[in-house]
Formats: structure tokens, C-alpha cells, sequence
């Protein structure tokens, strides 16, 4: 296990069935100021990607068991700001085209040199670093798959197509941005929004935040950017929180 820099560019998640690969590049992406963690199949990746935070993760394609590209779609799913760059033994087109498809960042074919997969590496946490910074703004929020547009009153998703909301829906979601990381109750909602048109003794809130959830959430079955906080409401988790 290399010794991880107290203060790293980035963190790694190194998925790679073959454990001299796995030591190669976490040595060599620890020498270059990286903290880099090893998973040996996609099981353990996901083990990974739930007790910690990640901001790149390299995975084989070809692994036994759960492969790479099935791994990879987990990961864009559940944790849509990790970078992913696929490596795989076979210089194919399929699995570059799949690979891409299934929302993979950069994709590196075996055997490579470790200066390229660096520069790769800086390249696409360049450029991922760069798409947040752009999208999120005082006005200009990112929850989940879409960028809330606070002064146009759009909702926009991942491929700039603005999603259908209503006014309601458009309140309740800026109350939550306006106050990231803070559980507000359903009434503190109503009071931060069009209060004369909502009916608070039904289950408005609770409706248009499961409605709101299939819109911005990865995987509305398992929020988690509009998050439920037993006996007080609702709160906005702007990165995200494994269920």
C-alpha cells in the first residue's frame, strides 16, 4: 500500500483484476501526487464508492464476474460527478463505443505507457473540474442530472433540454437550493414559496418532490440529492449522498 500525499490532486479509485496492475498504478499515481485506492473487481468498487468520496476512477473493461462497462454504468448513475476513464486489453471499437455510451469520460486500450494515462488523467479532471465550474453559479445550481436556472425559471438536463416544471415545482426546488445541506419542514416550504396556492393539509410537498425527484435524480428510487429527513422535511445534499 503506497503511502497516500496528505494533501492530493485528486482521489483515484483503480479497478483492475490484476493485482501487479493495481500496484503499478497506484504507485505511480501516488508519485504524482494522486491518493490512489485499489479495487480488485467491481463488487469491491462499489464497497469503495460507497464509504468514500471519489473524483476519477479508472476501470478494466474486462474482468470476471461483473465487468467493466457494467461497473462503469453504476457509476454514472449513482455518482454522476466521478470522471470515468475504461482501460481494456483489446484496442476494440465496441468496447470504446460502448464504453462512451454507458457515460465513460476517456478511454485508454492496454498495454500503455503510465505517462500517457497521467496526462489522460489530468486532461479529464481538467476538463470534468471545469463543466461544474460552469454550471454552478450563485443563480445557476447543479442538483442531481439538471442544472436549476433560478432567474429564468428552467430546469435543464444533462443535454441542455429543459425539463417540463410547474410554478409549484419551480418554488419548491429553489426553497431547497436556497438552502443547501439544511432539512426544511414542509411548512418552511410553503412559507418560501406561492403559500396561497399550495394546500397544506394534504400531501402537496410530499408529491411534487417525488415528481421532482424522477426529473433530477440519478436513481429516483434512491434519492439522493433531495434527501428525507424523518420528523422535519426535506433537505438539498448539493453532492450528493449514497442511500
Amino acid at each position: 500500500m503506497q503511502t497516500q500525499p496528505a494533501d492530493p490532486k485528486a482521489t483515484i479509485l483503480v479497478v483492475d483484476d490484476e493485482a501487479d496492475v493495481r500496484d503499478v498504478l497506484e504507485e505511480y499515481l501516488a508519485s504524482h501526487g494522486y491518493a490512489a485506492i485499489g479495487a480488485e473487481n467491481a463488487g469491491a468498487a462499489r464497497e469503495q464508492a460507497a464509504r468514500r468520496a471519489f473524483d476519477l476512477a479508472l476501470v478494466d473493461i474486462h474482468m470476471p464476474g461483473e465487468d467493466g462497462l457494467s461497473l462503469a454504468r453504476h457509476l454514472r448513475e449513482r455518482y454522476p460527478k466521478v470522471a470515468i476513464i475504461m482501460l481494456t486489453s483489446a484496442a476494440t471499437v465496441i468496447d470504446r463505443v460502448v464504453g462512451l455510451e454507458v457515460g465513460a469520460d476517456d478511454y485508454l486500450p492496454k498495454p500503455f505507457d503510465p505517462r500517457e494515462l497521467v496526462a489522460r488523467v489530468k486532461s479529464v479532471l481538467r476538463r470534468t473540474a471545469a463543466e461544474h465550474r460552469a454550471e454552478i453559479g450563485a443563480e445557476r445550481v447543479r442538483i442531481g442530472r439538471c442544472v436549476l436556472d433560478m432567474p429564468a425559471h428552467r430546469l435543464i438536463d444533462e443535454r441542455g433540454q429543459e425539463v417540463a416544471m410547474s410554478p409549484l415545482e419551480f418554488d419548491l426546488l429553489q426553497a431547497l437550493a436556497r438552502h443547501p445541506n439544511r432539512p426544511l419542514s414542509r411548512q418552511r416550504i410553503l412559507s418560501l414559496g406561492r403559500a396561497r396556492e399550495w394546500d397544506p393539509f394534504d400531501r402537496s410537498v410530499d408529491l411534487r418532490v417525488m415528481r421532482l425527484r424522477k426529473k433530477i435524480e440519478p436513481d429516483p428510487e434512491h434519492p439522493r440529492f433531495i434527501r428525507t429527513v424523518r420528523n422535519e422535511g426535506y433537505v438539498f445534499v448539493p453532492e450528493g449522498q449514497p442511500s
